[in-house]
């Protein structure tokens, strides 16, 4: 599969991008739209990944600048799981275990070929104190090793005012349940 865009795919997505950055200020009060922008041209192999994003409706944008990487990080910020994302198992060894009504694909696997990381529970915690996420869906986060040895996987959503963390089958999915991913740039 070729992992590039051409150069009006990435000047498109830049727009788009732009766009979103303006119009959500809260989400990076001190960031500089150029400064990501050069970056962001600087490493085409990255908007390919977060094209990727923007196609499963992710709406990635800018949430914070990790200084000791000198990344920027995008998250995505779509208020429900994204929808071309939903109905995927944990991992790969849980889409094999099942043997009937195997979903497509799963949350590990997507982020793998979409070269993004799958949110952590700090991460998606964070992410919840700049916007309202998941209220109507729930979202896979990156699970412990003793957890998934065990078998199970654990999601979050945010209902009550309150970030929720849960535990289910790794190889359970539902139409509700996607994933949402992190792009360092």
């Amino acid at each position: 599969m070729k992992k590039e865009l051409t150069i009006e795919q990435q000047e498109e997505l830049l727009k788009v991008l732009e766009i979103r950055f303006e119009k959500n200020m809260q989400r990076h009060k001190d960031l500089d739209w150029n400064k990501i922008e050069a970056k962001l041209k600087a490493n085409p192999n990255k908007l390919w990944s977060l094209d990727e994003m923007e196609r499963t409706e992710g709406e990635p944008d800018v949430i914070g600048y990790d200084k000791k990487t000198d990344e920027y990080l995008f998250v995505d910020c779509v208020a429900e799981s994204p929808k071309g994302r939903r109905s995927v198992c944990y991992d790969h060894e849980a889409l094999e275990k099942r043997k009937e009504h195997k979903p497509l694909n799963s949350a590990i696997n997507m982020a793998e070929e979409m070269g993004i990381e799958i949110l952590n529970e700090e991460q998606y915690r964070d992410l919840q104190k700049i916007g309202k996420f998941d209220t109507k869906t729930s979202t896979w986060i990156k699970t412990p090793a003793e957890i998934r040895k065990l078998g199970g996987a654990i999601f979050s959503d945010f209902r009550y005012n309150t970030v929720f963390v849960y535990h289910n089958g790794a190889d359970s999915y539902y139409a509700a349940r996607g994933f949402r991913g992190l792009l360092r740039v």
